[in-house]
C-alpha cells in the first residue's frame, strides 16, 4: 500500500526556488562552500554527481535507492535534480537561522528546519528533490525504491524507509514539528 499525499500544485517548488536563490547569496557571504553541502545554485546537480559532497556524504544505501529512481525516472522522461542532500552542522544551523528570521519565530522555523542534533540532513539520511514533476514522480513511484516523502508541508523531501519495498511507505507527518525522532 502507497500513501500518497503529495499537493497537486507547485507552489512549495516556486518557494523553494526563491529561497535558494536567497540562501545562495547568504552562504557566500559567511562562508559556506560544497564542504558543507552547499549546492551549486543552477539547479542542475543530479544524484549521479558524487564529486559534491552533498550528493557524496549522503547515507551509500539512500544514494544507490535514489540513484536507481533517478534512472527509472529519467526513462520516463522526468530529470531528477537534487537541491539538498547531506549538510554540516554549520549548513544546517544557517538554514535554521535563516527560517527563524523569515517566520518570524523559533516555532514556525521548526515547522520547516530541523536543528543540526537532530536533521536528517545531518546525519545523510535525507535528500531534497528539485521541480515539481521530479519529487511528483518519486512521490508515486518512491516506495518501490523504499524513498518515502515524510513530511506532507516538504513533498521534495525523501528519506529511505526499507520497509516501504513491501509495504508502502508509511504516513506522512503534517511536518517536522509532529515527526518523534525530532522531539528533544
Amino acid at each position: 500500500m502507497v500513501a500518497l499525499a503529495l499537493p497537486l500544485v507547485a507552489t512549495g517548488a516556486v518557494v523553494a526556488a526563491v529561497a535558494a536563490q536567497a540562501f545562495a547569496s547568504t552562504v557566500a557571504a559567511i562562508g559556506l562552500t560544497a564542504d558543507d553541502g552547499v549546492l551549486p545554485s543552477d539547479g542542475r546537480t543530479t544524484v549521479h554527481d558524487v564529486g559534491q559532497p552533498a550528493i557524496a556524504n549522503l547515507d551509500p544505501d539512500l544514494l544507490a535507492a535514489v540513484q536507481r529512481a533517478a534512472d527509472d525516472a529519467a526513462a520516463d522522461g522526468v530529470d531528477v535534480h537534487v537541491t539538498s542532500g547531506w549538510r554540516s552542522p554549520e549548513l544546517q544551523a544557517q538554514l535554521v537561522r535563516d527560517a527563524v528570521a523569515d517566520y518570524g519565530s523559533e516555532a514556525e522555523a521548526a515547522r520547516w528546519v530541523a536543528p543540526p542534533h537532530a536533521s536528517a540532513h545531518v546525519s545523510g539520511d535525507a535528500i531534497d528533490i528539485g521541480d515539481f514533476d521530479a519529487y511528483y514522480w518519486l512521490g508515486f513511484h518512491g516506495a518501490a525504491y523504499g524513498l518515502c516523502p515524510v513530511y506532507a508541508n516538504e513533498p521534495w523531501h525523501f528519506e529511505l524507509r526499507p520497509d516501504a519495498l513491501s509495504q508502502g511507505c508509511p504516513q506522512m507527518y503534517a511536518d517536522p514539528t509532529e515527526d518523534p525522532r525530532l522531539q528533544s
